[in-house]
């Protein structure tokens, strides 16, 4: 791409999305900025607590289970309740729990607290794409949603980094950083953003809305029996899963192998900076080149890069070689994210978003669970190689995975490329369930 492609990609990117998208956007950058307890957990407990590999997998993994209570908790708050109260109890309530676990000494309440964090933190997920969804028309989404992961990694780039520094000399510092950022966020939401839960959908008053995806009018009521039942996004969710675990692992296998391997926490810190930089650089160009390309193409793709790219890191000795695997897996990440996202959007009906992201953020919060018991228990026993070999298996699976459920959904489609971006209606093969119809 020239500069002057680069130029016009970027203000195509930025241009025509709501004022109350930018806020939402400015809430998650602010919100990365100081993602301290996701990155260095792992450190913390290895280097600085002095615990084994196994009980830092076991804390990460508690971690990762109150993600996945909340998950459908917090689905079913932000259809019930609103977007807006549930941003602003699930941010105010992570702001706490951080900052208590910073403070934590015995092994016990660490995991406890731990676990707190991870529903409180994990509960905003829903709430955030649901609003995304709810204030963005649909031939805007997958750029909205590239552009709001290029805030995450934005804020991630300059926090991995600062953190890294931080840790060295006070891991408390870096609790009670996160938990500031995160007030922060919880009192933005509150002052800046308006409720978008459309009206005429359960819990909402009475009346006909309409939202920015174009829906009128109330709908039957959407339960998590529905979501579950909705074979075709299941699919998609059990997908998220595995790609979920290949990536969970750049938090909680790459700092232990580092870590075994000597490296510092500044180390890795600049390590894992890579992946936020490379996103931050290249998250608005790639999209532009693949909105509208095949989206089975680009997650086979994607996930074969996720698999490989980590498989990689066995081979990896000086710090320079671990960074260049990095670069490999977030090319993957930078693909599969947007993509991946308008495909969820795409098959959630309205007034049931909640509830469908919900579940859907649900396979990363169970990856959260599973990842770190598992990078915990093969780097124990097998060593950190047969982790990385793992992943190479993963990513073959989800590639597979991938190109059969997206031949399924393209069958006589040539347009669903379009509609996973979030235009207009494709032509289908056979209909979505009622209650998956956007």
């Amino acid at each position: 791409m020239s500069a002057a492609s680069l130029r016009r990609a970027a203000r195509e990117s930025v241009s025509g999305l709501p004022r109350a998208f930018w806020w939402l956007w400015t809430s998650t950058l602010v919100n990365r900025l100081g993602a301290f307890v996701a990155t260095f957990m792992t450190l913390y407990l290895t280097l600085d607590r002095g615990y084994s590999a196994s009980f830092a997998g076991l804390v990460v993994a508690l971690h990762g289970l109150g993600g996945v209570v909340s998950s459908l908790v917090a689905g079913v708050m932000t259809d019930r309740l609103g977007r807006r109260p549930t941003l602003l109890a699930a941010q105010a309530s992570t702001a706490f729990s951080v900052a208590l676990l910073g403070f934590m000494e015995h092994p016990a309440a660490i995991a406890a607290v731990a676990m707190l964090v991870g529903m409180t933190s994990n509960a905003s997920r829903p709430a955030v794409a649901a609003m995304m969804a709810d204030i963005v028309r649909p031939e805007d989404r997958v750029r909205a949603f590239a552009l709001n992961y290029w805030a995450i990694n934005l804020g991630f780039a300059v926090s991995a980094t600062a953190a890294g520094v931080i840790a060295e000399y006070s891991y408390l510092a870096g609790f009670l950083g996160e938990a500031a950022l995160t007030l922060t966020c919880a009192v933005l939401v509150y002052v800046k953003l308006p409720e978008s839960r459309p009206e005429g959908g359960p819990g909402s008053p009475a009346g006909t809305g309409k939202t920015a995806g174009g829906a009128t009018g109330a709908e039957p009521a959407i339960g998590l029996g529905s979501v579950l039942r909705d074979g075709r996004f299941m699919s998609v969710v059990g997908l998220s899963f595995l790609i979920s675990l290949i990536f969970t692992q750049g938090s909680v296998g790459l700092p232990v192998a580092m870590g075994a391997a000597g490296f510092s926490p500044g180390d890795y810190g600049l390590v894992i900076a890579v992946n936020g930089l490379l996103i931050v650089l290249l998250q608005i160009p790639v999209t532009a080149f693949i909105e509208r390309r095949d989206p089975q193409k680009l997650l086979v793709v994607s996930a074969l890069l996720a698999g490989y790219g980590f498989a990689l890191t066995a081979f990896a000795g000086p710090v320079w070689a671990y960074a260049l695997t990095v670069c490999v897996w977030t090319l993957a990440e930078i693909v599969n994210s947007p993509t991946q996202m308008g495909l969820v959007v795409r098959l959630s009906p309205v007034h049931g978003r909640g509830r469908y992201q919900g579940v859907y953020n649900l396979s990363w919060a169970v990856a959260s669970l599973v990842a770190p018991l598992m990078a915990g228990f093969v780097i124990d026993r097998y060593g950190a190689d047969w982790l990385w070999g793992a992943t190479g298996v993963l990513g073959t699976v989800a590639a597979g995975g991938y190109w059969l459920l997206m031949r399924n959904l393209s069958e006589g489609d040539a347009g669903v490329g379009a509609a996973v971006a979030g235009g207009a209606p494709a032509p289908r093969s056979k209909p979505l369930p009622a209650d998956a119809e956007a």
